[in-house]
């Protein structure tokens, strides 16, 4: 038979440095365990990520996206500076490493550098351990400019605001008047934890989504990641912007954050995208899989994201990721992009067009992709990225370091 060939999964959040603590964070620090103490973790490894160590762990992770079968990447990249806070004599020093790791193992690159200013809705000022991630509105926009002086066939560059609770309002308003209506990806972090939504809530007298709705012109250029904790007037006023939902499900899994409302939202015409967000996994099976899965569990019952017009839900799921990460990656000719799958794995024997998704997703999570063209090139063949050993080498090396 002809070989089973997908249009190449977008990823649309990654914080590729996070790839090197996969597995380093499982054992109890607290009794009360949460993203919260998780993050004290994530910024002591942070602070010793240098342009060179950010470069060897980007150009691992992007080798493994590619093999995964994604064949494009939001990073959503705000290790900007030495991690006292001072700039390096090159401030796009670590920004540049990500751009030569994409460059160099050649997936599509969508880069979102970070807007990151306070320390919570108070305003309170960074801490010592998030210094490196601070710029001032100037710094930022400066840094933008520079960032998309070197955009290309496999390069956009966007906005990324971390959050409501590290940019302040005023902020927030001078970086959307900068750049106008240019058609820039923006993205934001948003209603991940109920402490954020309890936060917002005392400060700003409003949920974070509901605040941002009334107070940003958020539009199809908008990705709103997570947006886990949401009312139903949220959900509607989401969708009717037509922006874009980033689901990182494995992620917010592994840090206990909850569960999207995805058949309610997807049931209003909602758009979403899946992200490897901390990248404890690099698997799109596994998002697209564990997305539908933790409905399920939610609500007791089978092939939730299924409709009677579309009744395959790996089907349906794939189809909303593809069109969702599409409009959120804003990269010229990425539809074009193809995953060819091994017509002779076993988890594929007899596969016909009506169950490929379905197999694809729910048939387990065995390597399927056999080859990976970008722009009509090849950057995977026979299940391999060409340069996978010698970037494994030096990933290796690096995270010895990191972790001697």
């Amino acid at each position: 038979m002809r070989e089973p060939t997908l249009p190449g999964i977008p990823n649309i959040h990654s914080h590729a440095f996070q790839r090197a603590m996969a597995g380093l964070a499982e054992r109890q620090t607290d009794p009360a365990d949460s993203f919260w103490t998780w993050r004290e973790l994530m910024y002591r490894f942070a602070g010793r990520i240098t342009p060179q160590t950010q470069y060897d762990i980007a150009a691992q992770l992007y080798a493994e996206l590619l093999e995964a079968g994604y064949t494009s990447v939001c990073e959503f990249h705000y290790l900007h500076h030495q991690p006292d806070g001072r700039p390096y004599d090159d401030p796009a020093a670590m920004s540049r490493a990500i751009i030569a790791a994409a460059r160099d193992t050649g997936i599509r690159l969508t880069l979102l550098p970070v807007l990151y200013m306070t320390g919570g809705f108070d305003g309170r000022a960074l801490s010592e351990r998030q210094q490196r991630f601070g710029h001032t509105v100037d710094a930022y926009l400066s840094l933008l400019a520079t960032l998309r002086a070197e955009e290309d066939a496999r390069l956009r560059v966007g906005v990324a605001l971390h959050s409501l609770r590290a940019v302040p309002e005023f902020a927030l308003r001078e970086v959307l008047s900068a750049i106008g209506s240019q058609t820039l990806p923006i993205h934001i972090h948003i209603a991940e934890q109920t402490a954020e939504v309890d936060d917002c809530l005392a400060t700003r007298g409003a949920r974070p989504v509901e605040w941002l709705l009334e107070n940003a012109a958020v539009d199809e250029r908008w990705t709103l990641v997570h947006a886990t904790h949401l009312t139903p007037g949220e959900v509607r006023g989401i969708a009717e912007r037509r922006a874009v939902v980033g689901l990182c499900p494995t992620t917010e899994a592994n840090l206990g954050d909850g569960l999207f409302p995805l058949r309610e939202f997807l049931d209003q015409g909602g758009r979403i995208g899946i992200g490897s967000d901390s990248n404890v996994s690099v698997s799109p099976v596994e998002e697209l899989r564990w997305l539908e899965y933790g409905q399920r569990l939610l609500v007791r019952g089978r092939n939730i994201a299924s409709t009677p017009a579309q009744p395959s839900a790996g089907g349906r799921l794939f189809d909303a990721v593809i069109a969702g990460g599409l409009q959120s990656c804003q990269q010229t000719g990425q539809a074009a992009d193809r995953v060819v799958l091994d017509a002779d794995a076993p988890a594929l024997a007899a596969v016909t067009d009506d169950s490929l998704h379905d197999r694809f997703v729910f048939a387990g999570n065995q390597p399927l992709v056999k080859t990976v063209t970008i722009e009509g090139r090849c950057v995977v063949a026979d299940g391999r990225h060409p340069q996978r050993d010698a970037i494994a080498a030096r990933y290796r090396a690096a995270l010895n370091g990191l972790l001697a």
